[in-house]
């Protein structure tokens, strides 16, 4: 297994204010969850913060910036730039990762639980029945 960045590491450790910090490694970045619930994701090198009708306001009102997963196109993910201070001052961090943990505790919520999926089973031919006699 191949050990995580310096980055996610230091994430992650300032996290666990919050509870159980894990990552994973995903999307060619770093997926962070806290008690298992989706947070933040770290791209190069940078940490952006999940985002909801709840919280974008605030994120915006600062000019952070959302997470553009491909630079040459428009799209963009619904996790923002992360606030410089949220490493300097806990009360930050407890506002502003705390605000994404809630919004991912948010999306959890309305995902269904996990359904089973249908699988399409092989088709059987069945032989022809014998015609009846009369």
């Amino acid at each position: 297994m191949k050990p995580q960045p310096p980055f996610v590491s230091f994430v992650l450790e300032q996290f666990s204010i919050l509870g159980e910090a894990t990552a994973r490694f995903m999307m060619g970045g770093h997926v962070v969850y806290i008690n298992g619930i989706v947070c933040s994701l770290v791209a190069d090198g940078e940490l952006y913060l999940k985002g909801d009708q709840h919280n974008i306001p605030d994120f915006e009102a600062r000019g952070l910036k959302a997470f553009k997963p491909f630079p040459d196109q428009d799209a963009v993910m619904k996790y923002f730039q992360a606030p410089p201070e949220i490493f300097e001052d806990p009360e930050a961090l407890r506002k502003w990762v705390g605000g994404a943990l809630a919004a991912g505790q948010r999306s959890a919520k309305k995902k269904p639980g996990a359904t089973k999926v249908a699988r399409k089973r092989p088709s059987v031919t069945k032989p022809p029945s014998p015609a009846k006699k009369k």
